[in-house]
C-alpha cells in the first residue's frame, strides 16, 4: 500500500516523542528551546489526529525516569507543561477532544495536577478523540500497582486469586477501558520502548523514524499510518495456505 486511506486507520496511536534535546543541540540552542519546539509539534499532531478520525492518541510526555534530569530542566519542563495545557483548553473543546492524564499523577507539582484535573473535567463530555498524556509514567510501575491492587482485593476476600483474568488485570491499569495501541511511533531513530505501555503493547505495530520530534509533521504521521496500513496483523496466527498438489491446507498456527 502506498497511499493514505481512512478506511484502515489505527484506533489507537501511541507516540514516544524523542529528540527535543538533540534538535536543540544541532542548532546550538539550549534544551528548553527544543522542548518548546516539541510542544508545537505535539499541538499540530494532536489536532491532525482528531481531524482524520483517530479514536485514541497517547503521548509519552514525561516518564518516571525524567525526574532524574537536572533540577532546572525538570522545573522548566513542568512550567512549559502547565502553560501549554492551560493554553490548549479552548482547542480541545473546539476539536471535541477528551483529555486524560495517565501515570503517577501524585508526583506532579500541585499547579500541574490542578490543570490536568481541570482539563479532564472541562472535556469530560466531549465524544471525539481521547488524548492521553503519560505524565510521571512508568510501565513497570503501572504493572506493579495493578498487581498490588488485585492482591489487596484478594487479601480482603473480594476476589479469589485463582479467578484473576487478563481482563481483570487490564481493568486495573491506567488505561482501563482504552483499547491497546495499534501503532507505536518513536522518533529520533531509537529502537526501544523505554518503559512505555509495557502490558498494552503486546501486539502493537512499531514504527521508528530518524526524524527528531520537533521536526515531526503531519506528513511524517501519514507515512507512519501508510506503513501500518500495509502490514498484515496476525496476532500470533498464520493464514491458512494450500499445501501440495492436493490443495490441503495448514490450519492456523498459534505462536
Amino acid at each position: 500500500m502506498n497511499s493514505f486511506t481512512k478506511n484502515k486507520l489505527p484506533r489507537h496511536i501511541a507516540i514516544i516523542m524523542d529528540g527535543n534535546g538533540r534538535w536543540a543541540r544541532q542548532r546550538l540552542l539550549n534544551r528548553i528551546k527544543g522542548h518548546r519546539k516539541g510542544v508545537e509539534a505535539a499541538r499540530d499532531i494532536v489536532k491532525f489526529c482528531a481531524e482524520i478520525g483517530i479514536e485514541n492518541l497517547t503521548l509519552y510526555t514525561f516518564s518516571k525516569e525524567n525526574w532524574n534530569r537536572p533540577a532546572r530542566e525538570v522545573q522548566m519542563l513542568m512550567k512549559i507543561l502547565e502553560n501549554h495545557l492551560r493554553s490548549e483548553a479552548d482547542t480541545l473543546v473546539e476539536h471535541n477532544i477528551r483529555f486524560k492524564a495517565i501515570g503517577n499523577i501524585s508526583d506532579l507539582p500541585e499547579r500541574v495536577k490542578k490543570v490536568t484535573d481541570d482539563l479532564e473535567r472541562l472535556t469530560s463530555s466531549n465524544y471525539g478523540m481521547l488524548l492521553n498524556l503519560a505524565l510521571s509514567y512508568s510501565g513497570r510501575e503501572e504493572i506493579t500497582m495493578a498487581a498490588r491492587s488485585l492482591a489487596k482485593k484478594a487479601v480482603e476476600g473480594m476476589i479469589n486469586p485463582d479467578d484473576i483474568t487478563e481482563e481483570m488485570f487490564r481493568d486495573s491499569l491506567y488505561t482501563a477501558g482504552i483499547p491497546d495501541p495499534d501503532l507505536l511511533i518513536r522518533t529520533s531513530g531509537e529502537k526501544r520502548i523505554s518503559n512505555f505501555l509495557l502490558w498494552q503493547m503486546a501486539y502493537t505495530e512499531i514504527y521508528i523514524t530518524d526524524v527528531l520530534w520537533p521536526d515531526f509533521t503531519r506528513r511524517h504521521l501519514i507515512d507512519a499510518i501508510v506503513d501500518y496500513q500495509g502490514r498484515e496483523r496476525r496476532f500470533g496466527t498464520v493464514k491458512e495456505e494450500p499445501c501440495g498438489k492436493g490443495g490441503a491446507k495448514f490450519g492456523k498456527v498459534f505462536l
